[in-house]
C-alpha cells in the first residue's frame, strides 16, 4: 500500500491509531527513491540512521502532526554526523559536528531524515547543473532541469518520493525550481527561519524553507521551523503564529497588485496568459487586481550580482585546505596550499563568482560597487512598502520560461541570473514569496505563480495559495494530465 500519497492529516491519523508505524513511511519512502534513482535528486542518503531512528519512534507517543513523518534536506544545511557536501568537491567528504538549527527542530518533532539532496555548488546557480554530483532530473520530463539551486528537494518532492523536503533561497533558489516541477516552495521572510547551520553563501540574502507538493502541507512545516534563534543575529523575534489559521478563508475584498516587470516581454506568452486566467477567476471571487509600476525592479538582478558575489567571496574564504574539507598534500607553502585547494576543490561557476565578488569587494570598488548596491536594494524594499500600504499582496509569474533542456549551452553566465530575475527582488527587499502551480505550457511542463506579502505575513500568502490551489484543482503528479 502507497501511504506517502495519503495527506498529512490521513498519515497523522493512521500513525496515532498505530494502524502504520513510522518505519512503513521511511521504507516506502527509500523506495521510491531508489525507484526514482535515475532523477539524482541525493547526494547521501541516511537509510541505516533512518531506520534506527523509525524503530525508536514507535516506543512514543504520536504527539505533533510531523512526528514519524520522513523529511529531506538541502545538502548545504548542516547534520551532524551525515556528510554535508554542498555539492562541492571541496567538501565531498565533510561531516559536521553539530546540527543546523532548523535541522535541531526538524528532529525536536520526531521527523526523520531520510537524506540531503542535490543542489548547485554551494548554492551557485539557477539548474542545479554546476554540482559536483551530476544535475538532478526534472520528474516531468527527465531531460530537462529541475532548476537550481534546490533541484534536488524539488525533484524529489515532484515525483513524490515524500512529503517534505527544505530548500534554501538566496536569490529565487526556492522558488524557481518548485516552478519548474509543479510543487509549493515558501521563502519566509528574511529572518523567519535561524540561518545557524546554513552554509552561507551570501548572508544578508538566505533564507531557508518548506517544499511541499501542496499549500497547507507547506504551512504546516513552516509553523515547525520558524522562531527567534540565539545563534543567528538576523533571526527576528516574533510572536508563535499559526501559518494555516487562513487557509479556507474567503478572498473577497483583498486587493492584489501585479508588477508590470514580472509581466514584461522578458516572460513567455504562455507564462503570462496562465497568470493572467488566474487572474480573471480570482476577479470573479473579489479579488480588486490592479496592474502597478514599481520602481528598481529591473535593476534588482544587477544589484543581487554586485551583493550575492561580494559576500560568496568573502563567505568562501574559509575554504583553505587546513581545517575542515579536501587537503592537497605535498605543496610547498601556505600559498601553494591555498591554490591548490581552491583550484581543484571549486568548480568553474564557483570559481567564477569569487574572483568577480573578490573585485567587486576590492578598494575603491567596495563603495563604488557595492556600498552603492546596499543603498538602491533600501530603496527598492521602501518602494515595495509603498505597494503593500495600498494591496494586501502582489503576484505575478515565478519565472520567464518553463524548465529547459539539461543539455542547452552553459556557456553564458548572464543566462543564470536571467533564470531568477522575476524572483531576485523579493530577495533583495527580505520580504516573503512563495511558488504555487497555475497550470502547464503546451508540453506539459509546469507553470509557476509567485505570490509575494509584506514582511511576516505569511499567513495571508498561504489564503491566497490555498484558495488558488482549490480553484484549479491541478493533477500535479508527473505524466498526469491537468
Amino acid at each position: 500500500m502507497k501511504y506517502l500519497d495519503k495527506s498529512i492529516n490521513e498519515l497523522h491519523e493512521l500513525l496515532k491509531t498505530k494502524k502504520i508505524k513510522p518505519i512503513d513511511l521511511v521504507e516506502e519512502a527509500f523506495e521510491n527513491i531508489e525507484k526514482n534513482k535515475e532523477l539524482n535528486a541525493y547526494i547521501t542518503l541516511n537509510k541505516e540512521e533512518a531506520i534506527k531512528e523509525a524503530k525508536a519512534l514507535e516506543n512514543l507517543e504520536v504527539d505533533n502532526i510531523l512526528f514519524g513523518l520522513p523529511i529531506a534536506l538541502k545538502d548545504n544545511i548542516i547534520t551532524k554526523g551525515l556528510r554535508t557536501t554542498c555539492a562541492s568537491h571541496i567538501l565531498e567528504n565533510f561531516v559536521p559536528i553539530y546540527d543546523a538549527t532548523i535541522t535541531e527542530k526538524i528532529k525536536q518533532k520526531h521527523m526523520i531524515i531520510i537524506g540531503k539532496t542535490n543542489m548547485d555548488e554551494f548554492a551557485m546557480g539557477s539548474s542545479s547543473r554546476t554540482s559536483y554530483f551530476g544535475a538532478p532530473r526534472n520528474p516531468w520530463n527527465k531531460d530537462k532541469i529541475c532548476g537550481g539551486s534546490s533541484g534536488g528537494s524539488a525533484a524529489t518532492i515532484a515525483a513524490r518520493d515524500l512529503l517534505f523536503a527544505i530548500g534554501s533561497d538566496t536569490g529565487g533558489s526556492i522558488r524557481q525550481p518548485a516552478s519548474y516541477t509543479g510543487i509549493v516552495g515558501m521563502k519566509p521572510t528574511y529572518g523567519r527561519v535561524s540561518r545557524y547551520g546554513l552554509v552561507a553563501f551570501a548572508s544578508s540574502l538566505d533564507q531557508m524553507g518548506p517544499m511541499t507538493k501542496n499549500v497547507y502541507e507547506n504551512a504546516i512545516l513552516l509553523n515547525a521551523i520558524v522562531g527567534k534563534d540565539e545563534k543567528d543575529l538576523t533571526s527576528a523575534e516574533k510572536e508563535k503564529e499559526d501559518f494555516t489559521r487562513l487557509i479556507g478563508k474567503e478572498v473577497k475584498g483583498m486587493k492584489i497588485a501585479v508588477p508590470n516587470f514580472l509581466m514584461g516581454d522578458i516572460t513567455s506568452d504562455e507564462i503570462k496568459k496562465k497568470i493572467k486566467e488566474t487572474i480573471q477567476i480570482l476577479e470573479k471571487n473579489g479579488v480588486t487586481v490592479d496592474y502597478v509600476d514599481v520602481k528598481y525592479l529591473e535593476h534588482a538582478m544587477t544589484m543581487y550580482q554586485i551583493i550575492a558575489m561580494g559576500e560568496a567571496s568573502s563567505n568562501l574564504a574559509r575554504y583553505d585546505g587546513i581545517r575542515y574539507g579536501l587537503k592537497i598534500e605535498d605543496v610547498k607553502n601556505i600559498e601553494e596550499l591555498y591554490l591548490e585547494t581552491r583550484g581543484q576543490g571549486f568548480g568553474e561557476e564557483v570559481k567564477r563568482r569569487i574572483m568577480v565578488g573578490s573585485y567587486l569587494l576590492s578598494g575603491e570598488n567596495a563603495k563604488v560597487y557595492y556600498d552603492k548596491a546596499l543603498s538602491i536594494r533600501d530603496d527598492m524594499r521602501k518602494e515595495f512598502k509603498k505597494v503593500f500600504e495600498d494591496y494586501d499582496l502582489i503576484i505575478g509569474p515565478t519565472t520567464v520560461s518553463t524548465a529547459y533542456d539539461l543539455d542547452d549551452p552553459m556557456d553564458d553566465p548572464r543566462k543564470s541570473f536571467m533564470d531568477d530575475v522575476l524572483v531576485i527582488p523579493v530577495n533583495m527587499a527580505g520580504l516573503p514569496g512563495m511558488n504555487i502551480p497555475v497550470g502547464f505550457d503546451k508540453n506539459h511542463m509546469p507553470i509557476g505563480m509567485q505570490i509575494i506579502g509584506n514582511s511576516f505575513e505569511e499567513a495571508k500568502m498561504y489564503q491566497l495559495g490555498s484558495f488558488i490551489e482549490k480553484e484549479l484543482n491541478l493533477d500535479l503528479t508527473p505524466g498526469g494530465e491537468k
